[in-house]
C-alpha cells in the first residue's frame, strides 16, 4: 500500500505526537495573525469564533494527509482546494498565491522548530523531507510560484517574512480572541510557546520578548511524557470541553 508520507518518515514523527502539535499551532497562531491575508481568515467569522475548534479541525486535515493512504490524502487535500474555492466564489474574489504559499511555508517552519524545541535539532536530509511532503501538498492544490527545493523554499522564507507580515487591527482583534478562549494562564502559555518557536521577524511585530519562563519546564515536561503522564499536562493546558481532542493528538508511530 502506497502512502502519502512514508511510514519511516520525520514527518509522521513530527505530526504523530500531540505536544509538538500543540506548539505547531501556537507558532501559526502568532504569525496567521500578523499575515496581510488574514482578513480571509475573518470572512466566514470561524476563526475570532472559536480558535481551539478551528485547530483541531485544522489537525484532523493534516491526519489524514500525513498518516492516510495515498489516495485517502490526495482526496483530504481536494477537499482543502474545495473549501477555499468557495469561500473565494462566496468573497467573489480570489485568495492570493502568495496567501497560500505563506500557509504551506509556516507548516513547513512550525513542523521543524517545534520539533526542535521539543526533541532534537533535524538534520539537512529530514528538514528536506518535511519540506517534500508540503511541496507535494501545495503541488495537488496547483499553487503557483512554489520553490523547488529546500534551499529555494529558504530564500523564499524570507522574503515573505519581510513582506508579507503587519501588526493591524485583525492582529489584536484575534489576540482578543485567544485570550477570551483560553484565559489569562493558558493564554501566557501560548505566549511562552510562541516565542520558543516564531521567527525573530514575527516576535518583533508582536513584542513577544526573548526569555520564555516556559523553556525551564521544557526538562520536567519531559520526564512527565516519559512516564505517559503527559496527557495530564496537556488536558490542564487545555480547557476540558478539548479532553478527548488533547488525548487523541498522539498516534503511535
Amino acid at each position: 500500500m502506497e502512502y502519502f508520507v512514508e511510514r519511516e518518515s520525520i514527518v509522521r514523527k513530527i505530526w504523530g505526537k500531540g505536544d509538538t502539535i500543540l506548539f505547531i499551532f501556537a507558532g501559526a497562531s502568532a504569525e496567521f495573525a500578523l499575515n496581510k491575508a488574514v482578513d480571509w481568515l475573518y470572512f466566514t467569522g470561524k476563526l475570532p469564533a472559536d480558535p481551539l475548534g478551528r485547530l483541531f479541525s485544522t489537525v484532523t486535515y493534516a491526519r489524514k494527509i500525513v498518516f492516510s493512504e495515498k489516495e485517502t490524502a490526495l482526496k483530504a487535500i481536494d477537499k482543502i482546494t474545495a473549501i477555499h474555492s468557495a469561500v473565494e466564489a462566496s468573497r467573489q474574489s480570489r485568495i492570493p498565491d502568495w496567501a497560500y504559499r505563506d500557509v504551506l511555508f509556516m507548516l513547513i517552519h512550525y513542523s521543524i522548530a517545534s520539533y526542535e524545541v521539543l526533541e532534537k535539532p533535524l538534520t539537512y536530509d529530514e528538514k528536506e523531507e518535511v519540506f517534500d511532503v508540503f511541496y507535494r501538498f501545495g503541488k495537488r492544490m496547483n499553487l503557483q510560484g512554489l520553490p523547488q527545493s529546500f534551499e529555494e523554499w529558504l530564500v523564499m522564507r524570507k522574503d515573505h517574512l519581510a513582506n508579507h507580515l503587519e501588526k493591524s487591527h485583525y492582529t489584536i482583534d484575534l489576540y482578543r480572541q485567544y485570550r477570551k478562549h483560553l484565559g489569562r494562564i493558558r493564554y501566557k502559555l501560548l505566549l511562552e510557546g510562541q516565542i520558543l518557536v516564531v521567527p525573530t521577524e514575527v516576535n518583533q511585530l508582536l513584542n513577544l520578548g526573548k526569555f520564555p519562563v516556559l523553556k525551564a519546564i521544557l526538562m520536567p515536561y519531559k520526564f512527565f511524557r516519559a512516564i505517559k503522564l503527559d496527557w495530564f499536562v496537556k488536558s490542564v493546558i487545555l480547557p476540558n470541553k478539548y479532553k478527548s481532542e488533547i488525548k487523541a493528538l498522539d498516534i503511535p508511530i
